[in-house]
């Protein structure tokens, strides 16, 4: 249980901003306490905390970077200190590296990006199996994993390191599914499409979302409360027969 509420607890990753920030605060709004882990921008994440207790429930930040599993191990090891327990993980850290061609991709910018997309989202799916399944104890729990459409579009001309990584993401929650559905825990993902967050000006591509609209079915990018309604819905009871499966939220793209 909860140290203080008994209030079921989520950690999600790259919790500081875009849809990892909305949802943080909507799992709070819906009666979690909140493990915000942030790797570099504190104030952004202390901002999430303050956001979560103005909502009256718990909330703890969480520096660590995903890329690297000392800093995970450490991560779980703080939600343990900080809730006693753990009944969701939102795999939601994510690196893309500089928007480019394939010709032009450096290793260690293409080892990054695997780190976190895929090496970082298995370890930390490690540490929460390890904590939920019944057959170790715990009381079961959902995983959810933040793909992309570009798992399915390869992203030429873009970031092709970058949809093969949450390709092998697709992949993970397809066999962890299957490896611990009859332990109480769901691994779900969702296929995010184009959403309006900073992460584009990162990659070099600032304004991408909104010069993308005329090629979505809907004709606009999503927002990321909109991303953060669809992972919500996964976690709750409401999705309880849905396992080893990924939702494409893409507008119809």
């Amino acid at each position: 249980m909860s140290a203080v509420t008994g209030a079921p607890v989520v950690l999600v990753t790259g919790a500081s901003r875009g849809i990892g920030a909305a949802t943080a605060r909507m799992a709070a709004a819906r009666g979690y306490d909140v493990a915000v882990n942030y790797v570099a921008n504190a104030e952004a994440a202390a901002r999430v905390v303050g956001e979560i207790e103005a909502l009256g429930r718990k909330a703890v930040a969480i520096q660590g970077d995903v890329g690297r599993e000392a800093d995970i191990v450490a991560m779980f090891a703080a939600v343990d200190r900080a809730f006693g327990r753990i009944d969701a993980l939102v795999n939601n850290a994510g690196a893309a590296g500089r928007i480019g061609r394939v010709e032009n991709v450096s290793g260690e910018m293409v080892r990054n990006v695997m780190d976190v997309n895929v090496t970082g989202a298995l370890l930390c799916a490690r540490e929460a199996v390890k904590r939920m399944s019944t057959k170790r104890g715990g009381t079961g729990g959902v995983i959810v994993n933040i793909s992309s459409g570009a798992a399915t579009t390869g992203s030429p001309e873009n970031y092709v390191w970058y949809a093969a990584s949450k390709a092998a993401l697709d992949a993970i929650t397809l066999g962890l599914g299957l490896e611990v559905a009859r332990e109480g825990i769901r691994v779900v993902g969702v296929q995010a499409g184009v959403t309006d967050t900073d992460i584009h000006a990162a990659v070099g591509a600032p304004g991408r979302p909104q010069k993308m609209a005329d090629r979505i079915p809907i004709g606009r990018p999503a927002e990321p409360e909109e991303m953060a309604e669809c992972i919500l819905w996964l976690m709750s009871d409401a999705a309880r027969y849905c396992t080893a499966t990924t939702l494409r939220a893409g507008g119809g793209l």
